[in-house]
């Protein structure tokens, strides 16, 4: 089965889309996807976890992969009881976090099975 990507660019969203971005648990969203999310999609500053607006925030500024798998897994949880919603989910931790996509990439292996989760294409073939 060939899962649908995420896009590389997200510069809008339809309404039941959610960009979901690597943040820090303060939700001081100063650069990279989490401003983006901050300035465009209803990101809240001060709120480094979950669903704000039309984006989901994924804490990767807390310590290593391990300390993000908690949250990966909560966020699938979550997804899965908001099937109405689609997540567009962006290189999360890739980017000032500095994990490498083959670091990354593993936690979000049971949101193959989920069908309104779409995945980096980066992330996809180190799940493949």
């Amino acid at each position: 089965m060939s899962k649908k990507c995420s896009p590389n660019s997200i510069k809008e969203l339809k309404p039941n889309e959610i960009f979901v971005f690597g943040s820090n648990l303060s939700g001081k969203h100063g650069g990279g996807a989490a401003w983006y999310a901050y300035q465009n999609f209803g990101a809240v500053w001060g709120e480094g976890v979950g669903l704000h607006g039309q984006t989901y925030a994924i804490p990767t500024m807390q310590g290593g992969v391990e300390t993000i798998k908690p949250y990966v897994d909560e966020f699938i949880k979550f997804a899965k009881q908001h099937k109405e919603l689609t997540f567009l989910v962006t290189r999360i931790g890739c980017g000032i976090a500095g994990f490498t996509d083959e670091e990354i990439a593993p936690l979000f292996k049971k949101a193959l099975e989920v069908e309104n989760i779409l995945l980096p294409g980066s992330f996809m073939k180190f799940l493949q």
